[in-house]
């Protein structure tokens, strides 16, 4: 999965696209102008292939919002904890109003998925984090993040959880930094996991590793460790959905070696599809790369996995908007961001 590098595909990218090795696209905010623009390059994005290639985006809320301008603002995650403290229905029936709003919006110009939801335990310590995590206690977070899950269950969208085992623990940021949590696996498994554990008994589509070391598991980042997503995502935990890499350009990949040998090293530990973001170049150089590796890369039980991402039905934007299931979640997220700001009482 790659990137663009503006709001039209470009005849440079529009060759790489039908390489056989890219099989999606993340959009970000200088992809976005309008609705309509957005609209148009998502569908011209799934013509040039078939099956069409997966369209993404990190589309949270609060600071993690990609689009703007022409959709809701969504509130971040931990304004949901913040209630749940006081009301845990209410919340949890706040989170599948916001998990559909945010879910519908993206369907009705064709987006297949966004990278949500955030599943790290807010220690209080992780920048990065911070309030894009629902709460501190792992069953705090799985019941909220159950409940905005099946909100985008409802609009059809497959729901990804971040960022396996857990990144909120420690204050360095992976896209900076090489993070390392020094805890024991058992403290990680009996805190930071448990809503991973929840939602995928719940059925959760997608996960995608952290770039941290746990040094006390594995000397290697979870994203390219074998340990975190054979033994104990695929194994102990019986996930069946896709691994996502997180993005490969980030510092705390680096340790793996450039990038062909980070992207061999993901997709051997586990990882059904691999990120690059933000480096064209580096796109291209994994492409060429592990063009010569297809015997790692021909995993059919990946493509069956990576199928299941796909949208489940179509939303026509102009009748969402005349929805009053629309106006209602819309009003909601504006209630939950004055929440946010210390406007709404609760």
């Amino acid at each position: 999965m790659l990137d663009l590098v503006g709001p039209k595909i470009s005849p440079e990218e529009r060759d790489i696209l039908i390489h056989p090795l890219v099989g999606g696209v993340i959009l970000f905010s200088r992809n976005y102008e309008s609705p309509e623009q957005l609209q148009h390059l998502v569908s011209e994005i799934h013509s040039l292939r078939e099956p069409h290639l997966l369209v993404a985006v990190d589309h949270e809320g609060g600071r993690v919002q990609r689009f703007r301008q022409g959709f809701s603002e969504l509130p971040p995650a931990s304004v949901f904890g913040e209630i749940y403290d006081i009301d845990a229905k209410r919340a949890k029936r706040l989170a599948e109003s916001c998990g559909w709003l945010m879910a519908a919006e993206l369907r009705a110009v064709g987006i297949d998925f966004s990278f949500a939801p955030v599943l790290d335990l807010n220690f209080g310590v992780s920048t990065v984090i911070g309030d894009r995590a629902f709460h501190r206690k792992p069953d705090a977070v799985a019941d909220i993040a159950q409940s905005y899950m099946l909100g985008m269950r409802r609009a059809g969208m497959v729901a990804t959880g971040k960022h396996f085992p857990g990144h909120g623990a420690i204050a360095a940021d992976s896209h900076i930094d090489m993070p390392v949590d020094e805890r024991e696996f058992d403290d990680i498994y009996r805190h930071d996991v448990v809503p991973f554990g929840k939602l995928i008994r719940a059925g959760l589509g997608a996960i995608m590793p952290a770039h941290v070391i746990y040094p006390a598991v594995d000397p290697k980042p979870a994203c390219f460790s074998p340990v975190w997503l054979k033994e104990v995502l695929r194994g102990r935990m019986a996930f069946q959905g896709v691994i996502f890499s997180d993005d490969l350009t980030m510092k705390g990949a680096h340790i793996m070696g450039d990038i062909v040998e980070r992207g061999a090293a993901a997709m051997l530990a586990g990882c059904d599809m691999v990120l690059v973001c933000n480096q064209p170049g580096e796109a291209v150089k994994l492409i060429d790369g592990l063009g010569t590796q297809n015997s790692t890369l021909d995993n059919p039980v990946s493509h069956v996995r990576l199928a299941r991402m796909h949208e489940r039905h179509n939303i026509d934007r102009q009748a969402l908007l005349q929805d009053p299931q629309w106006r209602e979640a819309a009003h909601i997220a504006s209630e939950l961001r004055g929440h946010e700001s210390g406007e709404l009482e609760v």
